[in-house]
């Protein structure tokens, strides 16, 4: 109960244009400022220098340029032209060739024809220099729209291109195995999104017991799986089953957010797993910082101090 509470409420936060006015004043004002915790830099130039230091540390690495739910085709035109660019920047900068991006960025809620072409031009020039492209998952509305759009992507050959189910929805199991089936790369999360309860898991507990259901579903039958947790009982469910079927840790690897468990990430490293880290940069932040403090409030005091020193 008190999980959906905290959901609620940051997800009320972040649709505050008022807090966002404010957050984003202060939020990645200097190097120290609260927002740098979780958020790489507000330009790529910013994130490839982070992600040069995580990959230094022996970690994998996947950019994502924030921004979502777009209302106009020049916005979507913008992002995409940002993603181009961006795949430029990290083949120069030399570290692991790989990014993230969200549908409803490239005009999913416009016009759908036009969304399929961006993101097909990206996956074009990602083909062309040994990218792979991580197509997210946002709220259920955009579900099904999001696996058909990954669906007709795949139907042109595009095999360096995977997508995310998130636990907490009922259908992920089943989609899970069709993305099986399919010879798909899936990114398994437990879902920041507020959902509705005839959707998905309300209560922590069913959406913990959903994601080892379906991380079983991936190790055993998908295709290099991305087990993306920072709970340490998923991990370890996660490792007992690999190790109980044989499966060897480079058939699927780990996944964590930038900034968050940074020991926990170390540790799985230093114990011979494939760690991933998904570094996120852009102006637009605000949206996914509050949905991070969602996650765990526990980030809440890391941000009040943060706050505190940025106003002192």
């Amino acid at each position: 109960m008190l999980d959906a509470l905290s959901k609620s409420f940051f997800h009320a936060l972040a649709r505050s244009k008022g807090v966002e006015r404010m957050a984003s004043r202060i939020g990645m004002a200097t190097p120290t400022s609260f927002a740098r915790r979780f958020i790489a830099g507000e330009s790529a130039d910013e994130a490839i220098e982070a992600a040069k230091a995580i990959q230094a540390k022996g970690m994998r690495l996947t950019l994502d340029q924030l921004g979502e739910s777009i209302t106009t085709l020049a916005e979507a035109e913008a992002a995409t032209k940002v993603y181009l660019a961006l795949i430029e920047k990290i083949r120069a900068a030399g570290i692991d060739r790989n990014i993230s991006l969200k549908p409803t960025q490239l005009g999913l809620d416009i016009d759908q024809e036009v969304c399929f072409s961006n993101i097909t031009r990206i996956l074009e020039l990602a083909t062309r220099h040994d990218f792979f492209v991580r197509i997210d998952m946002e709220n259920t509305p955009y579900i099904q729209k999001t696996l058909d759009m990954f669906g007709s992507v795949w139907a042109k050959g595009f095999r360096n291109t995977g997508v995310v189910l998130q636990s907490a929805v009922f259908r992920s199991e089943e989609d899970a195995r069709a993305m099986s089936t399919l010879g798909a790369r899936v990114r398994l999360v437990k879902g920041a999104y507020k959902e509705p309860a005839a959707l998905a898991h309300q209560a922590k507990a069913d959406v913990d017991a959903a994601f080892v259901r379906i991380m079983k579903v991936l190790l055993a039958e998908g295709t290099y799986p991305a087990i993306a947790t920072h709970d340490p009982k998923m991990i370890a469910a996660t490792t007992a089953f690999a190790a109980e079927r044989g499966i060897p840790k480079d058939a699927y690897e780990f996944q964590m957010l930038y900034g968050i468990r940074r020991d926990l990430q170390q540790q799985l490293v230093a114990d011979g797993y494939r760690m991933r880290i998904y570094v996120p940069f852009g102006k637009q932040w605000f949206p996914y910082f509050m949905r991070r403090l969602g996650e765990r409030p526990a980030n809440v005091g890391f941000v009040l101090k943060g706050i505190l020193s940025d106003r002192g």
